[in-house]
């Protein structure tokens, strides 16, 4: 057994990925984490998977004092798709940048480094920086969620936050203290997603 093994036997680690939940937004509450933790949390992502080491993935986290800029893309960008919007329905979209303590946004960048490396790995490779962000905030006691939607694609949206055109916004992690925790989910069965090859022919 090497010395990273040695660290967390096998069954503590199963325990920790079973017993993640996805809460939502608006559960959590303060306190969220503090610096100290954040930069945790961020050297986790730096751990992930990445061919050829370009990095091509960031965060954008929203700070307190720029979530009502945030609320007000959410409302120009439904009001783009929809120029019928209500007075309450543009307000609910405001609200959604108020929640959580810490709220930071997953953009994909198709054009950094080696533009041989096919978009789909730098995605996955995202998704192992985050799954790395979730797990060990799990462990820290905090709850998290991932959230996605219309606005991510809104040019004005995009423009708004910065993005340039080959960056991809992908979701949303929200983060903080549970409020409320809803029952598990039931997990897939693993016979409804592994197959072994030819093996229906034997």
């Amino acid at each position: 057994m090497n010395d990273v093994n040695k660290l967390i036997l096998p069954t503590g680690v199963s325990h920790l990925i079973a017993s993640r939940q996805t809460i939502l937004p608006k559960r959590l509450v303060a306190p969220g984490p503090a610096e100290q933790e954040l930069e945790q949390l961020f050297r986790a992502a730096a751990c992930a998977p990445d061919h050829d080491l370009i990095n091509p993935w960031r965060f954008l986290v929203i700070p307190a004092q720029k979530r009502a800029d945030l609320g007000e893309l959410f409302a120009l960008a439904l009001r783009e798709r929809d120029p019928s919007a209500t007075t309450e329905q543009l307000e609910q979209a405001r609200e959604k940048a108020m929640r959580a303590p810490l709220l930071m946004l997953l953009i994909v960048d198709e054009t950094k480094g080696d533009t041989q490396i096919d978009l789909n790995e730098r995605v996955l490779s995202a998704g192992c920086s985050v799954q790395n962000i979730l797990l060990l905030a799990h462990t820290m006691g905090y709850g998290t969620g991932l959230t996605s939607g219309k606005a991510l694609k809104s040019e004005s949206f995009r423009s708004g936050l910065g993005l340039h055109a080959g960056e991809h916004a992908i979701c949303f992690l929200s983060m903080g203290t549970v409020s409320e925790r809803k029952p598990f989910k039931t997990r897939p069965d693993i016979d409804s997603f592994v197959n072994i090859w030819g093996a229906e022919h034997g």
